[in-house]
């Protein structure tokens, strides 16, 4: 079985996860967080396997092939480009988080293009089989390790924050896709797993029904979002949570999963989808 690295995001616990196994690493999270993984692996890496590219996920890739340059990165393909030179990641990123994207996210190096080995799903990797997940990201991926049948799922399968089974769907902008969202469970449940590795955060013993909860918290927050207002998509969020989790996973889960930005995914959907929702207060 895989080891479970907490990076401490923000000195916090259960935010992100990082899981090693021989070498392996899925999703090393942010440059911020880079010391405490590199305390926790248990020997040198020699291959990243990430499910996408968003920062919390991603963020430290470049800085760890610049330590180890003999480094491999599986990544998808539509997202390898933006490993190679990270500009129009760093700047969708800067859109969202503004003066917090050093505080948050630290460096993010670009990425040697020697070192990257493109995706389209339906590989086997490391001893891996590669299914391609879009929904929460265009170029997400998933992985299952053949030999125990963990899959690393990266935000496919959700935010929850242990001991709590209570699940976010996590949207932010730019390409949530929530009927591709709803195969990309499909096709995880196909795999038939034995467990399911979030990084947000840890691992779910109960798989089948973690992707049920997932996809029953993506249905409630798209519906949610459907009618256009902000204020009551915030305002209800923020009420499950409070309901569902004690004060301490409330905070973890809003670092992992932000309001707002499920706010701003879903409004985009659905104004994509010709229903225009209310713009963001100014």
């Amino acid at each position: 079985m895989s080891h479970l690295i907490d990076v401490m995001h923000l000195g916090n616990d259960r935010v992100i996860g990082a899981y090693e196994l021989e070498g392996l690493i899925v999703d090393p999270g942010p440059s911020t967080c880079l010391d405490t993984l590199l305390a926790g692996l248990a020997a040198e890496p020699r291959a990243l396997l990430l499910t996408h590219i968003h920062l919390d996920h991603a963020g430290a890739t470049g800085s760890l092939v610049k330590r180890f340059p003999d480094l491999r990165v599986y990544v998808h393909e539509t997202g390898s480009p933006h490993l190679i030179d990270p500009a129009k990641l760093l700047e969708s990123a800067g859109r969202l988080y503004g003066d917090d994207m050093e505080r948050l996210w630290g460096e993010v190096l670009p990425v040697p293009a020697e070192n990257v080995v493109a995706l389209q799903g339906g590989e086997t990797v490391e001893g891996f089989s590669v299914a391609y997940t879009p929904g929460h990201a265009s170029h997400h991926v998933a992985y299952l390790h053949e030999e125990t049948g963990d899959a690393y799922v990266g935000d496919v399968a959700g935010v929850r924050i242990p001991p709590h089974e209570f699940t976010f769907a996590p949207t932010p902008p730019p390409d949530i896709d929530v009927e591709a969202w709803e195969r990309s469970l499909d096709a995880v449940a196909a795999w038939r797993p034995r467990r399911l590795c979030l990084t947000h955060f840890g691992r779910a013993d109960d798989p089948l029904e973690q992707l049920e909860r997932v996809r029953e918290r993506l249905r409630w927050s798209a519906a949610l979002a459907r009618p256009g207002d902000r204020d009551r998509f915030l305002a209800e969020v923020a009420a499950e949570t409070e309901r569902a989790v004690e004060d301490d996973a409330v905070l973890r889960l809003r670092q992992a999963a932000p309001p707002k930005q499920q706010w701003l995914g879903l409004e985009r959907y659905w104004r994509k989808q010709g229903r225009p929702a209310q713009p963001e207060a100014r």
